[in-house]
């Protein structure tokens, strides 16, 4: 039965939310909040492939230009250095009465897209031809390049990202509550060295945690790699950096464990949907500058061109100098941030 002891809980319960009204309103908002980047996600329209040709029937070219987003009159060599920039998704020509498709990818799905366009251009051909099959080549990647492959490079990231945030959020929040901050803040310590040390510290076991996920995903899991394993870990430490320097600043702002998986919803899973798992392309415009400021969205192109493409640390330099740039922040954030704890 509802006995006054019973009542009494409730009463407890329901005054403990009302003093925490971040925790209230993560209840109630991130659920609608979460859903909405779902609907986001899901709700842009089809893909419509970028395609260069050269050397085609007029029915096979009426047919992918009404299937495409752009079809552009070009030779092999402007197509390659389009698909480099991204700027393409095929090229198709003729090669002795035979289809020949130089697709770009490094995605699984406009792959596919594409296929399903020329394929439905070449029931257009006459039908001495219609039985001839394409030559298919790919500029990165291969045919046997699945789903799992495209978006492993940002599963990488991601979990680097997730569990280094949730580390190193706990462990700075443990340095707070056990008095181990005001004991060094009472110190002549200056407030910057007190943040190198927690990174560096922090830092070597987010190091260590990210080499063997990289090391797991490539030769055990052997997820389509192209490029060196020595420079992915160097991009790979340096997303789990930034990811320590945030969840450092973050930690700040809260009084215990559970208010830490309070970020998550905000900060760590909005960064899932806008990373590269799902293609933006489709989606409007200011969605897709959205994405441009969270950190994981560089880390994971980084992995993703240097893992599919082959690309080197140079070819990444502006994903890499980004990085750095939300680390450094983040650093210069937490440093001013404790000021609220000790004024030097």
């Amino acid at each position: 039965m509802y006995s006054n002891g019973s009542r009494a809980i409730v009463k407890r319960i329901v005054s403990q939310f009302k003093r925490d009204k971040r925790s209230l309103a993560l209840m109630l908002l991130a659920p609608m909040l979460l859903l909405f980047l779902v609907w986001l996600v899901f709700n842009g329209s089809d893909y419509k492939p970028l395609i260069g040709y050269d050397n085609l029937p007029n029915p096979i070219i009426e047919s992918i230009s009404d299937n495409s987003e752009e079809l552009l009159k070009l030779d092999r060599e402007e197509a390659i250095s389009l698909m480099k920039s991204e700027e393409l998704d095929a090229y198709i020509s003729m090669e002795n009465e035979q289809p020949a498709i130089l697709l770009e990818g490094s995605d699984s799905n406009k792959n596919s897209t594409v296929m399903q366009v020329v394929e439905e251009a070449l029931q257009s051909m006459d039908n001495n031809q219609k039985g001839t099959e394409p030559k298919v080549e790919f500029l990165y990647g291969s045919s046997d390049l699945g789903l799992f492959d495209r978006v492993g490079p940002v599963l990488i990231g991601f979990f680097v990202f997730f569990f280094v945030f949730i580390l190193g959020g706990i462990s700075f929040l443990r340095e707070r509550t056990q008095g181990t901050l005001v004991k060094l803040l009472s110190t002549p310590i200056k407030r910057w060295q007190l943040v190198v040390g927690y990174v560096v510290g922090f830092g070597t076991f987010t190091i260590l945690q990210s080499i063997l996920i990289v090391l797991f995903s490539v030769y055990i899991l052997d997820m389509h790699m192209v490029g060196y394993v020595w420079e992915l870990l160097i991009v790979t430490i340096l997303l789990a950096i930034t990811a320590l320097t945030l969840a450092i600043l973050l930690s700040t702002f809260a009084n215990n464990e559970f208010q830490i998986m309070q970020f998550i919803p905000i900060v760590i899973i909005p960064q899932v949907f806008f990373s590269g798992i799902f293609n933006l392309d489709t989606l409007d415009k200011w969605i897709q500058i959205l994405s441009n400021f969270m950190p994981l969205t560089y880390g994971a192109d980084a992995l993703s061109d240097m893992m599919i493409k082959g690309y080197h640390l140079q070819d990444v330099w502006f994903n890499i100098v980004v990085l750095c740039g939300f680390a450094l922040v983040f650093f210069l954030l937490n440093i001013v941030v404790l000021k609220k704890h000790r004024t030097l």
